[in-house]
């Protein structure tokens, strides 16, 4: 995941501050060089670290830090706030008109940003909040672009408008606000084409499109993964047609994550959204907090509880932590453990939100291994599921052979299985005994 290489950077530099006790005004310049060229490396724009590295340093040599009874957590507290104000202190919302007013949304960016399947995305956000989005078909360059947007919108269940690659962009924009006018639809999100360069033809659509229809909200769409292009991209846009706010895709990726910590600043534009992964339900609220949290190991336990609240069955959560409480957590309660962490993103998602959880780059979760899981356990027989203590040799042998692996996998199951058993026993005293929070909800599994 992004931040990953810088995360580990910096959760070393502040264990050596805490560990001095005392600190000088050396000890924290010499920690702020490493900080600085932890962030250079992730790609953070050069003129918003230097700044960066002012501010903190201008607070973290104050004779109240200096003089705490906790210098090292004081710096670290400060780094935080900091890059809370760099990323933009506040969560920003996409500005809607009230009620049954429409509400014109222009998605912009460059071609491969993902910006068609982020449209379909943001689309389901606002079919969760009660809204009634129409999808705009106005790429008419890119070959399936049309189609593409058709099929993520079925699969959302918002309608698409489209009137083929034949009109113009600004016709089909115009015409898709009659639409939804007609049909009482009150947010149109106008999918537009992107080119593989910042060019002036790409830029006068746009600049057309809004002319010709009452755009309120212009978002632009950028990939994260490439790094401070993404930021150059967002300066040249907003300098353009004005943008109002930014979605980062490809968070979830290999990137060195420079582009979160640097468009705020650069463009003044917030950050709206983030793209966590390729499924349409992959799209999150960017919060400046919670995404400093992350960064620095604190965790990120407020987005893990909304997201478990959306994906997770209750009712299943519910019994299978009755049935933990009781010691008789089984194979059959696994698999549905496994079912629900993928929805929640998988294993390395969860683990990224707990605080000091983040793992190294070496010991990095693969998601993959719960599929040969999935199928040792489906071969087992139902009784065998639900009570794992008759699993004798020749049962082990007979479901290796049913699964396609070897033995030594059926063995190394049910041991991580016992493992996991004993450890999931431990998680109600990890999290206070409770784990509650807004109407009774619960941690999934019985946390």
């Amino acid at each position: 995941m992004a931040f990953d290489g810088l995360s580990e950077k910096l959760q070393n530099v502040f264990r050596n501050l805490r560990s001095k006790g005392a600190l000088t005004e050396a000890d924290v310049k010499a920690a702020l060089r490493e900080v600085k060229m932890a962030l250079l490396e992730a790609d953070v724009n050069f003129k918003v670290v230097k700044s960066f590295i002012k501010s903190v340093q201008e607070r973290a040599v104050g004779q109240d830090v200096m003089t705490s009874l906790t210098p090292g957590q004081m710096v670290i507290k400060i780094v935080n706030e900091e890059l809370v104000n760099l990323m933009g202190s506040e969560t920003t919302e996409i500005a809607l008109k009230p009620g049954n007013e429409i509400t014109v949304i222009m998605m912009c960016g460059l071609q491969g940003a993902g910006k068609t399947t982020t449209a379909a995305k943001l689309a389901g956000k606002f079919k969760q909040k009660g809204r009634t989005p129409l999808l705009v078909a106005c790429d008419v360059y890119r070959p399936a672009a049309i189609k593409q947007l058709q099929v993520n919108g079925e699969k959302q269940g918002v309608p698409v408008f489209s009137m083929g690659d034949g009109h113009s962009p600004v016709n089909i924009a115009k015409a898709a606000v009659e639409s939804a006018k007609n049909n009482g639809q009150n947010i149109v999100i106008l999918d537009t084409a992107g080119r593989l360069q910042v060019d002036d033809e790409m830029m006068q659509e746009l600049v057309d499109i809004k002319e010709a229809v009452a755009v309120q909200q212009t978002i632009l769409v950028v990939d994260a993964m490439t790094g401070q292009e993404a930021v150059n991209v967002s300066q040249t846009f907003h300098e353009r047609i004005n943008i109002d706010g930014v979605i980062l895709t490809k968070l979830d990726g290999d990137s060195r994550g420079g582009a979160a910590l640097s468009v705020r600043a650069v463009t003044g534009c917030p950050i709206l959204y983030v793209g966590m992964g390729e499924k349409l339900s992959d799209l999150e609220q960017f919060y400046p907090d919670r995404m400093a949290s992350r960064i620095l190991g604190m965790g990120d336990v407020l987005s893990l509880i909304e997201k478990a609240e959306e994906s997770v069955d209750l009712e299943k959560a519910e019994e299978m932590g009755k049935r933990l409480k009781k010691a008789e957590f089984n194979f059959s309660d696994y698999l549905e453990a496994i079912n629900q962490m993928r929805n929640m993103g998988g294993l390395s998602s969860v683990l990224s939100m707990l605080p000091g959880m983040g793992l190294p780059k070496d010991l990095e979760v693969d998601d993959s291994v719960f599929k040969s899981t999935e199928a040792i356990i489906f071969s087992m027989t139902l009784e065998e599921r639900n009570n794992p203590s008759i699993l004798n040799p020749s049962r082990k042998r007979r479901i290796a052979k049913g699964a396609g692996v070897d033995i030594s996998e059926v063995n190394r199951l049910v041991k991580q299985f016992e493992q996991m058993k004993k450890m999931m026993k431990q998680m109600p005293g990890m999290f206070g005994g409770k784990g509650r929070r807004r109407g009774g909800f619960k941690m999934p599994f019985g946390f």
